[in-house]
C-alpha cells in the first residue's frame, strides 16, 4: 500500500467515524421557540430568557421566549404538544401548570405524561412556610401546637387556586392534621401584604418572595417545603425535619419536548443544558434570582413528573379543589 492510498483510508475511516457526530450536530438548523405558558417577567420566563442567548452560544442557532398565556398554562402546553416535533418548539414548564392545573381540571391539556418528553430539570425555587408576627410562634412545633389548639381560627394565603403555593398548604392539613381555611390572592405579593398585616395566619410562598420581610422582622420564615434545606438559606430547615416527616413540596421550572421528538435532539439540547446550568456565572445568577440550578437527565425527569402526578392527584381529589 502506498502512502497516498493509506492516507486516503485514513481519512475514509475518519470520516465514517464523524459521521454520527456530525449528524447529531445538525440540530438545530433553524431557530428554535421556547415557549413559556405564562405571562412574561414570571420565574418561567425569566429562566428561559436567561438560558436562551446561552443555548445559541452553545448551539449556533437562535433561540426565541414566545410567550402564549392563558388557562392555567393549559393554551401554551398544548401549542407545543399538537406542534411540530422537529426540534423547532420547546415547552418551559413548571410544576403548577405541568402536573396541579392539568388535575384540577381535567381535559382541558392533553397528558402531560403521555404529550411530552423530558428534556431537563432546570430550577428548583424552594418554597418557604411563612407566618404572621401576631401568631408568637418562633418554631414550627410551635406552629403546630397553635393550630391545632384553634381548629377552623387560622388561614392560609397562597397566590391562586390550583397552583404550588395552594397545594402545599392543602398538603400541610392533610399530613399535619390541621384545620386552616384557604383565603387565594392574585399572586404573591398580595398575599405576602396580608400576611404582614396578620389578616392570614401562614402562607407558604416562594423564598426569594418571603425572604426580605422575613429579615427586616416583620414575617417570621419557619421553615422550606423541599426534601432538603435551600442552598439560599441553609439555617433555615425543611418542613419535614422540624415536625411532618415526609412532607415535601417541590416549585420547579423544566424544559420539555412533544413526545415525538428524535432521542438525538432530545440528548443534544440536555447536554447543551447541562453544561450551561453547570457554569458558575449561571449558577451565580440564578441563585440571584432566588432559584437553584437543578439539571437531570431526560428520563429523571419523567420519572419525576410521573411521581409528582402520584402525589398530587390524592391530595386534590381529597382537598376537593377545581378551576371554578
Amino acid at each position: 500500500m502506498n502512502e497516498m492510498t493509506r492516507r486516503r483510508l485514513v481519512a475514509a475511516s475518519g470520516m465514517i467515524l464523524a459521521a454520527p457526530a456530525l449528524a447529531q450536530r445538525g440540530w438545530p438548523e433553524r431557530p428554535v421557540t421556547l415557549l413559556v405558558p405564562y405571562a412574561a417577567g414570571g420565574s418561567n420566563d425569566v429562566v428561559a430568557r436567561l438560558l436562551a442567548p446561552k443555548l445559541q452560544a452553545a448551539l449556533g442557532q437562535s433561540f426565541v421566549v414566545e410567550n402564549r398565556t392563558g388557562a392555567g398554562g393549559s393554551i401554551g402546553m398544548a401549542a407545543v404538544a399538537r406542534g411540530p416535533s422537529d426540534g423547532t418548539l420547546f415547552l418551559i414548564s413548571s410544576a403548577s401548570n405541568h402536573v396541579m392545573y392539568p388535575i384540577v381540571a381535567p381535559g382541558t391539556v392533553p397528558d402531560p405524561r403521555e404529550a411530552f418528553a423530558g428534556i431537563s430539570m432546570l430550577v428548583d425555587v424552594p418554597l418557604a412556610l411563612t407566618v404572621a408576627n401576631r401568631l408568637g410562634v418562633s418554631d414550627l412545633r410551635g406552629l403546630l401546637a397553635l393550630l391545632k389548639r384553634e381548629p377552623g381560627k387560622h388561614s392560609f394565603a397562597s397566590s391562586g387556586v390550583g397552583g404550588s403555593q395552594h397545594l402545599a398548604g392543602e398538603l400541610f392539613k392533610m399530613m399535619a392534621g390541621v384545620d386552616i381555611d384557604h383565603v387565594p390572592y392574585r399572586g404573591g405579593g398580595p398575599a405576602l401584604n396580608d400576611l404582614v398585616a396578620g389578616q392570614v395566619s401562614l402562607s407558604f410562598l416562594n423564598l426569594p418572595t418571603a425572604l426580605p420581610q422575613g429579615e427586616a422582622g416583620t414575617v417570621r420564615i419557619l421553615a422550606v417545603a423541599g426534601e432538603r434545606r435551600s442552598a439560599l438559606k441553609p439555617d433555615i430547615p425543611t418542613v419535614a425535619e422540624s415536625g411532618v416527616p415526609g412532607f415535601a413540596v417541590r416549585s420547579w421550572t423544566a424544559a420539555f419536548a412533544p413526545r415525538a421528538t428524535a432521542p438525538e435532539i432530545v440528548a443534544r439540547f440536555n447536554a447543551a443544558l447541562r453544561e450551561i446550568l453547570g457554569d458558575p456565572a449561571v449558577k451565580a445568577r440564578l441563585a440571584e434570582l432566588g432559584t437553584e440550578a437543578e439539571p437531570s437527565a431526560p428520563d429523571e425527569l419523567d420519572r419525576f413528573v410521573r411521581a409528582e402526578f402520584d402525589l398530587w392527584t390524592p391530595v386534590i381529589r381529597a382537598a376537593k379543589v377545581t378551576a371554578g
